[in-house]
């Protein structure tokens, strides 16, 4: 009989002390907990690494060095344990290449449903296409009335110049007798010679017959013959009893008579955009493509003309550099523009014509001369400073060349197929609706996933074509209905996935899991609820019971409230972070960590312990001026509605509303870009708006997002906040180490020297063991500590650099805390709640929410000018209660400073601490990009039509 219970004995993984632990299987089971109190340790490196283990340990060795391995977990012993599978909170891959449609396979299905129904049109009249098989071709002729007349002819020149002697002969010597030529039906025996300068047209004639039953043989024989002659296509010459005569073009491929297009078999092939049948020849199938864009050739138009403005035409080469001199005086002298005068004060079409070209406007322009003084002048159009750009990066060899004009270079939706990735001749097939009114696979992948599954539902299909499509319509509905479940029926298809955050890169894994309706499963989740608002947390939850109710173990690391509540066994992990955690603290029903008194988590729930509102709130200048105010005027981005949106600086600012309805867009892609582009002379080009303004009181912009903080192990909260070098540079000014010249690279274990050259700084060695898991051992040499003998000689206080890095933050702090420089740092990281980490712990171990309180503390150890904007994108991510109040106070102290903060929230304690909140709806995709209500947290809460007022309302009540 199976066991009825997972039993963990002995787990010792990371921070993990002993622990022991017994919950039910196939139940909703919620791992909760402070930050770095071992919930993850618990989840991901026991359960799941011995679940995934010994899955693989049962197949052959064969396929098993096919696998990614895994060590085996520091634990006792595991009963009770399914094969597991992990559905990691992590963002999605940055290929441009790969969208919602692509990751969930829906895109493959849709091909192959427009390859077979999809209705071929000309992609530039719209009129459809027809293909008629020999068969379907032979039935229409007999279709006449009997006894009509009918030619079969072929056509062989169509629309060409030149006499074709060689086309006529080839006819002869094949044994056709008569031809079309030009309209005229002529023996060729008789015809001259054909005027080499006029276009023709001719058609052999294949046969002639009347309409008879006993003629079916022959007729199929003529038009077989005529279409191999003419590459596909037959033309018949009709004229029934009544004397009317009738010209048909027919073809056994995709044609339009009226024009003579035709389009080959359409295959799955055609639609994909990563294949070269399929993707638009301008972008390749990325759907953007490269230009010069104006605001970085011209990034500052304070500048006055004659210090040059344009930043593309300051080289370093001499006489290049005279040239560009002289060519920029030549146009100010045509436009009578002083050389005093700013960019932006000169008129719109001096702009115009440096930037694009004078057209057919000749202008006096300085010409080079070898070997003579001063440039000549000639009249003569000038192609503007775009076009010169783009000329020399298409001929240009030299690659130093290239990397200085890419940064002059920015990203456009492509001209030629305005983002649809595909050919014309592709997005011309469309599916449903009458001729000309279908929907293209490029437009139905940008519906949203709710309007998407509507219109599939709704698709009329005839019985040929349900046979056919049916059973692809069905797959593609039940992928869609997935993606629904999990709340993200207001993405579009088309959505890159490096553009979806981790909640939702994590929920459409779990969307692809509800569709394989596997049973018997360990199902461990890492925060699922991340980016999603109350509202749709109850369809969440609905997913994790159904996946529990199909006979599978659903075990979550979650902080969420409305998580924790509809668990069905509750463990609460610490009773503090890293070392000071490690320990089940308090487990069962929630009600019984409620009771629980030694439970941080239980005393949050209960609201025994709780995070306060503000007694008083700090208020923004009078709204109806501009001073004090960042303003976004008529965002229209992704599915902004001509937005004006108003943020008070000097104030914690939070953007609210449900997932999807335009929180990002707004802060991320409209107001950060343009502040990054005006402060900073970013590259990357805003979204589409018609001004911001109050840019001038501000001078600096700080994005503290959930990217990690280093791509590799060498990179640790040390090295990103700086406090290595000063831990270096202490250590280098050591008496030991000057009588030995020790210099500060001497200790970073980057730079050969210092470092033990065996394990090149790592402190491990990796061995492939083939088909087996890839061993590390512990370096021989340096035994882990990552430096040589002579480096771990020189001491602080009685601690090498080694002992340094093994340290935690709350122990550096105490040890260094008479390094003033050094102190500060690491007593930011005290107060984002980070004093649990190790100093030396790589950057591929942390959290996202890690990674970005290190990024917050950072920002924080530094001076601030006061004018500074910074914009968080939920910083609660991976945060308890008790974090979340620790990380409030961080907040409050950098807005107290002055700065202002703007941040992308949905937790309700943060919303409600802030001095303003924006609130967009009132929903997501389509039905949202709107303001709905701007104002202090109890105005959003008394908003009728505000879900998230809704949901703050009863919390301010609380206090």
């Amino acid at each position: 009989m199976a066991l009825e219970e997972i039993r963990i004995s002995g787990a010792r993984q990371h921070n993990l002390k002993n622990v022991s632990l017994t919950f039910p299987r196939n139940k909703l089971v919620v791992f909760t907990g402070l930050s770095g109190s071992g919930k993850s340790s618990l989840a991901f490196d026991t359960l799941y690494a011995e679940g995934q283990r010994r899955y693989v340990e049962s197949l052959s060795t064969y396929a098993r060095q096919f696998l990614e391995q895994m060590e085996k977990p520091d634990v006792d012993a595991i009963d009770g344990l399914s094969p597991a599978i992990a559905i990691e909170q992590r963002t999605a891959g940055g290929n441009p290449r790969s969208t919602i449609a692509t990751t969930t396979e829906i895109y493959d299905f849709m091909r192959l449903l427009f390859a077979h129904l999809g209705q071929p049109h000309h992609p530039v009249t719209g009129r459809p296409l027809q293909r008629y098989s020999v068969q379907q071709m032979v039935d229409r002729v007999l279709a006449l009335p009997e006894g009509s007349r009918v030619q079969v002819l072929s056509p062989v020149v169509r629309g060409q110049k030149g006499e074709f002697r060689d086309v006529l002969e080839r006819l002869k010597r094949e044994g056709f007798v008569r031809a079309r030529v030009d309209g005229q039906m002529v023996e060729l025996e008789r015809v001259t010679r054909l005027d080499k300068n006029r276009e023709h047209a001719i058609d052999s004639v294949v046969d002639r017959l009347k309409v008879a039953e006993s003629s079916k043989g022959r007729l199929t024989e003529s038009i077989e013959l005529s279409l191999r002659n003419s590459g596909g296509v037959v033309i018949f010459l009709i004229e029934t009893p009544t004397g009317a005569m009738h010209e048909w073009k027919l073809s056994n491929e995709n044609f339009d008579p009226e024009t003579g297009y035709s389009f080959g078999g359409v295959t799955p092939r055609h639609f994909s955009f990563n294949s070269p049948q399929g993707a638009c020849p301008a972008c390749h199938g990325l759907g953007t493509e490269t230009f010069f864009d104006p605001a970085l050739v011209v990034p500052n138009e304070d500048v006055k003309l004659e210090d040059m403005p344009i930043a593309a035409w300051n080289t370093e080469n001499a006489a290049l550099q005279s040239l560009y001199r002289s060519q920029l005086e030549a146009l100010a002298a045509h436009f009578r523009q002083p050389l005093t005068l700013r960019w932006r004060d000169t008129t719109d079409e001096f702009r115009r014509v440096v930037l694009h070209g004078s057209g057919e406007e000749e202008i006096p322009m300085p010409v080079p001369r070898k070997g003579k003084t001063g440039p000549a002048k000639a009249a003569r159009p000038f192609e503007g400073v775009l076009a010169q750009l783009t000329k020399l990066s298409e001929s240009t060899d030299s690659q130093m060349t290239l990397r200085r004009l890419q940064h002059y270079m920015g990203r456009q939706v492509c001209r030629t197929c305005h983002g649809a990735r595909l050919k014309p001749e592709v997005l011309a097939v469309t599916l449903g609706g009458a001729p000309g009114t279908g929907v293209s696979i490029a437009e139905y992948c940008r519906l949203s996933i709710s309007k998407a599954c509507k219109w599939l539902r709704e698709l009329p299909l005839t019985p040929f074509q349900e046979k056919i499509g049916g059973e692809v319509r069905r797959e593609i509905l039940a992928r869609l209905g997935f993606l629904e479940e999990v709340g993200l029926g207001y993405l579009s298809l088309s959505r890159e996935s490096g553009t979806l955050s981790g909640g939702e890169a994590q929920r459409i894994r779990l969307a692809t899991q509800i569709g394989s309706k596997l049973t018997g499963v360990l199902y461990i989740l890492d925060e699922p609820s991340i980016g999603l608002h109350q509202r749709d947390n109850e369809r969440l939850l609905g997913t994790l019971r159904q996946l529990r109710d199909l006979g599978n173990s659903v075990v979550v690391v979650e902080h969420d409230e409305d998580t924790i509540f509809a668990a069905d066994h509750l463990v609460d992990m610490g009773p503090g972070a890293g070392a000071r955690g490690g320990n089940v603290v308090a487990e069962g029903t929630v009600s019984q960590v409620m009771a629980n008194p030694k439970s941080l988590t239980g005393k949050y729930l209960s609201g025994e312990v709780k995070i306060a509102v503000p007694r008083a709130r700090k208020l923004p200048l009078d709204g109806d001026i501009d001073i004090g105010w960042l303003r976004v005027l008529g965002a229209r981005e992704n599915n902004l509605k001509d937005v004006d949106a108003a943020f008070p600086l000097g104030l914690m600012t939070c953007v609210t509303g449900v997932s999807g309805s335009g929180k990002s867009t707004l802060v991320n892609d409209v107001l950060c870009a343009a502040l990054h582009r005006h402060l900073h002379q970013s590259r990357e080009k805003p979204g589409a708006h018609r001004e911001i303004r109050g840019l001038n009181e501000v001078d600096k912009v700080i994005v503290i997002d959930q990217s990690p903080i280093g791509r590799t192990p060498r990179s640790n909260p040390l090295t990103y906040t700086g406090a290595f070098n000063v831990i270096r540079d202490l250590f280098a000014q050591l008496p030991a180490s000057r009588v030995r010249g020790y210099g500060a690279g001497r200790f970073s274990f980057n730079v050969k020297g210092g470092r033990c050259e065996h394990c090149e700084g790592d402190g491990v060695i990796k061995i492939e063991m083939n088909f087996l898991p890839a061993v590390y051992v512990t370096c021989e040499v340096c035994q882990g500590k990552r430096f040589n003998r002579e480096t771990l000689e020189i001491t602080y206080n009685g601690v090498n650099i080694a002992d340094v890095l093994e340290m935690t933050v709350d122990d550096g702090l105490t040890f260094f805390r008479n390094v003033p420089g050094l102190h500060d740092k690491l007593d930011a990281l005290t107060q984002v709640g980070l004093g649990y980490l190790r100093l030396g712990q790589q950057a591929t171990t942390l959290s996202g929410g890690e990674a970005q309180r290190i990024k917050l503390a950072a920002e924080l150890a530094k001076r601030a000018t006061g004018r500074t904007v910074y914009i968080l994108d939920e910083p609660t991510t991976g945060l308890h209660f008790a974090d979340i109040d620790q990380l409030l106070q961080v907040l409050m102290k950098l807005r107290n400073s002055g700065n202002t903060l703007i941040i992308i929230e949905h937790q309700l304690d943060v919303i409600k601490c802030a001095d303003w909140v924006v609130d967009l709806g009132p929903e997501g995709g389509d039905g949202g990009g709107t303001i709905l209500v701007s104002g202090p947290p109890e105005k959003i809460a008394a908003f009728p039509g505000s879900h998230t007022g809704r949901f703050l309302a009863p919390l301010l009540k609380k206090g």
